[in-house]
């Protein structure tokens, strides 16, 4: 029998909530109605047809992810029979699309938007609050995040976005919510460098707090896999609260930007992982007295977020 793991079962959880009880709005008709009667006018064979070969994958392909014979997805495709509310989940995370999705087959023509600030714009912005702060750490950090992300890009469906975007736009954030400790600033701005850099600690032109911050958040100087360090991880980033602050930024920003680069099952266990290691974090934050404004305003943000994410995944 397959084990699985705890976060994998959250996950399947997750997916039944969101997903396998769909519900026809306008008739009220639940998914095992739909299954029993259909719904008139909806065909969920050709949806899945089109979904999946948007996907690019074969009948066999898909099988195969599934875990089930092509014959069943032939039969599913041709309406013969329609799936079960557990595969219907896993369909839709398979072809990374939603559940609503399969069932009615409804698609918007959005117009997608770059999602991201011009970072040049972000670095000269701060460079002058810089000065006009007295940001001294700030301003030596500046010059070496840029080069050592030089290069490197997030992922978009958009447009190609430098890497720097993200610790620039943390450092925004942080200067919008009131914020102007060079502390926290400068270590936005360096939190990645240890991860995904060649850079060494001994090398942040910063104080030792923001070091020890930059390290507790960054994951490779764990020893361990990523998952089964994860608790560790941030249980230490609970004990500093300018590492808690840090990560509670960072996970603001990725969780805006998520569905523009995380397929359908990292989007489900990010926000498993917000709620159950960063939303805690607030509380750590929230007791440095002059930080409780931005706790507030990050608890707001992230918490629409979240309830948003699970009406839509």
């Amino acid at each position: 029998m397959h084990k699985y793991t705890e976060t994998q079962a959250e996950i399947e959880l997750l997916g039944q909530k969101l997903n396998a009880s769909c519900v026809h709005k306008e008739e009220n008709i639940c998914y095992t109605h739909i299954r029993k009667r259909g719904v008139p006018g909806m065909s969920i064979g050709s949806n899945l047809t089109a979904a999946r070969k948007a996907k690019g994958f074969t009948q066999e392909q898909l099988a195969e992810r599934l875990g089930v014979s092509f014959q069943a997805v032939s039969a599913w495709e041709r309406d013969a029979y329609l799936p079960e509310a557990g595969k219907l989940a896993a369909l839709a995370s398979a072809l990374n699309i939603s559940a609503d999705l399969l069932l009615r087959g409804e698609r918007r023509d959005w117009k997608l938007e770059n999602p991201n600030f011009d970072p040049d714009h972000m670095y000269t912005w701060l460079k002058a609050k810089a000065h006009s702060l007295g940001l001294t750490q700030t301003l030596k950090a500046l010059p070496l995040m840029k080069e050592m992300h030089n290069g490197q890009m997030r992922k978009s469906m958009v447009a190609a976005v430098p890497y720097r975007a993200h610790p620039l736009t943390l450092a925004c954030h942080a200067l919008a919510m009131g914020i102007v400790e060079d502390d926290v600033v400068s270590g936005l701005l360096l939190h990645d460098v240890l991860e995904d850099t060649c850079a060494a600690e001994k090398d942040l032109p910063v104080c030792e707090r923001v070091r020890k911050a930059v390290r507790l958040v960054s994951y490779n100087t764990y020893a361990g896999r990523k998952a089964e360090i994860k608790p560790m991880y941030f249980a230490n980033i609970a004990q500093d609260p300018l590492a808690a602050l840090i990560k509670c930024i960072d996970r603001c920003n990725n969780l805006s930007c998520m569905p523009d680069g995380f397929s359908r099952e990292k989007q489900a266990r990010y926000v498993i992982d917000t709620e159950r290691y960063v939303m805690p974090l607030l509380e750590v934050v929230k007791s440095i007295p002059q930080w409780n404004n931005a706790a507030w305003l990050l608890r707001y943000q992230l918490r629409t977020m979240l309830e948003s994410y699970k009406r839509l995944l």
